[in-house]
């Protein structure tokens, strides 16, 4: 059965999706079964993972709002063990109509059910926002992954994330927990990137994973090629770091 990962920030511009579609290649490089649902209605993840965009389509939205099975939405990747489950815009609706539904915290906990004794991780990229759509994700997982940017502000935001973790494992879902920090966009060549690192340890003692995430130019790049940093710059540091993530993450488990 396996692990749920939510990654999670409501902040925008984290490197939350880049994260998500790029530790999901790593672990499949692993040898693991990996499904990344993409939560997010922007659909980037669904789009950097080289997928078109069908909103005629059934996505994660018609799993959400219909109780539609999962199963046939979901769509393989170019990388062996690597699937994904797609969203498209109409799930920009999903979070007004889940709101008079019974049971609206675990519409996509009851959609994964269908899912989960097939892989190893589900990883899903949530929206920039706390609201029901990261609820139901927070709901549905066993662990939390918050990336956090090596820039200004980078705490600013998290204080109340995790109060919505603790009001989520106080009454919907007992067993979450957060599994760690990842830091991202760092540059090493500037101050407050290494005065940030700092601070992140100082507020999260024992959760931070040791790989960061460097700021360079081929991770941006990527998701423009419809590939991972697996498949675009194999070598280069990010590479190198994401993968190190995953055998991090495995080693956790």
């Amino acid at each position: 059965m396996a692990r749920i990962i939510a990654v999670c920030n409501q902040k925008g511009g984290v490197g939350k999706t880049t994260t998500s579609v790029n530790l999901g290649a790593y672990l499949a490089a692993q040898g693991k079964y990996v499904l990344l649902v993409d939560l997010d209605s922007q659909a980037n993840a669904t789009l950097g993972l080289g997928m078109e965009v069908e909103p005629a389509a059934q996505n994660v939205y018609h799993s959400l709002v219909s109780d539609a099975n999962p199963l046939p939405m979901v769509r393989k990747t170019s990388i062996f063990g690597y699937d994904i489950l797609p969203a498209a815009q109409s799930l920009a609706g999903a979070t007004v109509e889940l709101v008079s539904m019974e049971e609206r915290e675990y519409r996509l906990r009851r959609a994964l059910n269908h899912l989960r004794n097939n892989y190893d991780y589900v990883l899903i990229d949530c929206p920039p926002s706390l609201g029901l759509l990261t609820i139901n994700a927070l709901a549905a997982s066993d662990h939390v992954l918050i990336p956090v940017q090596c820039e200004y502000y980078a705490l600013e935001g998290l204080g109340q994330l995790m109060r919505t973790i603790d009001l989520v494992r106080g009454g919907i879902n007992p067993n979450l927990s957060v599994l760690g920090v990842v830091l991202t966009m760092h540059d090493k060549r500037i101050q407050l990137s290494r005065q940030v690192v700092n601070e992140v340890m100082n507020n999260f003692p024992g959760r931070v994973f040791q790989s960061v995430i460097p700021r360079v130019i081929s991770v941006a790049e990527a998701p423009s090629f419809g590939k991972t940093i697996l498949q675009h710059d194999p070598a280069g540091k990010a590479a190198m770091a994401y993968r190190h993530l995953a055998e991090e993450i495995i080693r956790l488990h």
